[in-house]
């Protein structure tokens, strides 16, 4: 049994990590490049090294995969894992905007099984529990009715027309787009391009737990803790536009060559 109490703890002592380096409000971070071009913090170890060993010592029984901690392979003799991005959407932390989350979910059997995406810039706590609900600052949450594709919104960049859809805000983080989803402030979220469990694990059961329907860009079923822990896109809709939304989905992958819709 989770001691939700301390995990709410370990939490908060995490946003304050992140914060204490994010330039939004004067402090200062070191950034730089990864190999693969992607940008990584000084604030994005730090809150990595914290949750390792806090997350750790909460539930051993746990295994690990995260963002920025090298793989190891045994982890998918797991069962029970902790799925965990320490800063997702990094480019805005490192730019000093608020579009990014501490996103961490507890992986049972393939499954999320808890989720929470700490948005402390945001003042943000998205919260849920498989077959429980999702909540944002302790309010339910609950996705969008929509039945029409054309006009729904999506996060994107207000320079990237989208048609049919209507753009609205868009944090840098993928798991706060998918957010987005859950709390019916937009309609569709979606990358087309080969990403990682740990940017969408959380975020899935948070937009699902919220009656939003969620799969792959290809509309398959997602699933986690995989010996490739690569997921072929993401997309996150209210439910009665799912369909449209995968056959849009599909000609816009071929237009972007695989980059984010949105």
């Amino acid at each position: 049994m989770l001691d939700y109490t301390r995990f709410d703890t370990i939490l908060a002592e995490a946003a304050k990590i992140a914060m204490s380096e994010f330039p939004g409000i004067g402090n200062s971070t070191i950034s730089w490049r990864k190999e693969d071009d992607t940008p990584v913090s000084a604030a994005d170890l730090a809150v990595n090294r914290f949750l390792h060993e806090s997350l750790g010592d909460l539930l051993p029984a746990a295994g690990w995969l995260s963002e920025e901690t090298a793989d190891d392979p045994a982890r998918v003799k797991d069962g029970l894992i902790w799925l965990v991005d320490p800063i997702d959407g990094t480019r805005d932390f490192v730019r000093g905007r608020p579009g990014w989350a501490i996103s961490i979910a507890l992986i049972s059997n393939g499954r999320p099984l808890i989720a929470r995406l700490v948005a402390p810039a945001r003042s943000e706590v998205w919260a849920a529990e498989a077959g429980k609900g999702a909540r944002r600052n302790g309010v339910r949450l609950q996705a969008s009715s929509r039945s029409t594709f054309t006009g729904a919104r999506i996060p994107a960049d207000a320079q990237m027309a989208l048609p049919p859809l209507v753009n609205v805000e868009k944090p840098n983080s993928i798991a706060l787009r998918i957010a987005l989803v859950a709390s019916g402030e937009a309609d569709i979220a979606a990358s087309t391009r080969l990403g990682y469990e740990w940017d969408i694990g959380a975020a899935a059961l948070i937009a699902r737990e919220a009656g939003a329907r969620v799969t792959d860009a290809q509309g398959a079923p997602l699933a986690f803790n995989k010996r490739d822990p690569r997921a072929l896109g993401v997309l996150a809709t209210a439910p009665a536009i799912h369909a449209d939304a995968t056959d849009w989905l599909a000609e816009i992958g071929k237009k972007l060559g695989g980059r984010t819709a949105g």
